[in-house]
């Protein structure tokens, strides 16, 4: 007899562990799943909710992705193990997911990564030669080289007064846009934890946006402290991608439209870009 009771509670428990999940998963009218944050005493997970796809050249190893005056600007990368590959920064025909190159950097000596715009330049990061490279925002000319400390570069993106770099690491830096010069270095942490492999970067309402390299996660972090506040889980994006597209490599590129409030997320060899609405997006108090 207390076997039989001992497996019925077995029994119990799983079935009320399902249905208190199934309980938390609400699905909204477009079909996605807001995800309650109450279920986990973890780093709250962020709603959003998929709202259009554009097209997008799969061919393209996604480093960078920023919206500047309406136009989307993307910056490739060259691995070795995928010789088509080009370092590239170009704009992206949303409609059509042309993408029109304006700058090249030689793929056998610089690995692009990520970009900016601030006060009409162009500042572009490379992967392991510890230097960037200056543009004129309009005419696309080379203006100048910079060295940083950093031993690697990821991601890039801007507060409107100065840069701020990632380096795969747990740190971001910020630099002066003059000087070219580190002002401070800043540590993510995530629950008190370093939080490291932070990747391509966008700045958005007093917050920063972050990939992690090799997860499904955007991270949303306070520039003031480098906590984490919360995080998007992009799992079910990243799976349509791979079930229409098995060549897709991982999720990386994060643009923000201050016109339209929306995000745009694609990923390294992606066929398309994502505009989602997030109404978690808010500037910190």
């Amino acid at each position: 007899m207390n076997n039989y009771f001992g497996q019925m509670k077995k029994i119990a428990i799983v079935v009320f562990i399902v249905l208190n999940i199934g309980c938390t998963q609400k699905r909204e009218p477009d079909g996605s799943i807001a995800v309650d944050d109450s279920i986990t005493n973890n780093t709250p997970i962020l709603s959003f909710f998929v709202q259009n796809s554009f097209p997008h050249d799969s061919s393209l190893f996604t480093e960078g992705l920023f919206i500047k005056d309406g136009l989307m600007y993307e910056s490739t990368g060259a691995p070795v193990e995928f010789p088509d590959t080009r370092s590239e920064i170009g704009l992206i025909d949303l409609k059509t997911g042309k993408f029109s190159p304006k700058i090249e950097i030689d793929r056998k000596i610089y690995f692009g990564e990520g970009i900016a715009m601030l006060n009409n330049k162009l500042y572009q990061l490379t992967y392991k030669n510890q230097q960037g490279f200056i543009y004129d925002a309009k005419s696309y000319q080379r203006l100048r080289d910079f060295k940083y400390a950093n031993a690697e570069g990821w991601g890039l993106t801007t507060d409107g007064k100065s840069l701020i770099m990632s380096d795969g690491t747990a740190n971001l830096t910020w630099i002066d846009p003059n000087t070219l010069k580190p002002l401070k270095t800043l540590q993510v942490t995530e629950r008190g934890v370093a939080l490291s492999q932070i990747n391509e970067l966008e700045y958005a309402h007093d917050l920063i946006y972050a990939n992690v390299w090799q997860t499904n996660y955007i991270v949303q972090i306070d520039p003031k402290n480098g906590q984490v506040l919360g995080k998007m889980d992009l799992s079910s994006v990243v799976a349509e991608q791979l079930k229409d597209n098995p060549d897709a490599q991982e999720l990386n590129g994060i643009a923000f439209d201050t016109d339209k409030h929306k995000f745009y997320i694609t990923g390294k060899m992606w066929s398309k870009v994502y505009e989602l609405d997030f109404p978690g997006l808010k500037a910190k108090d």
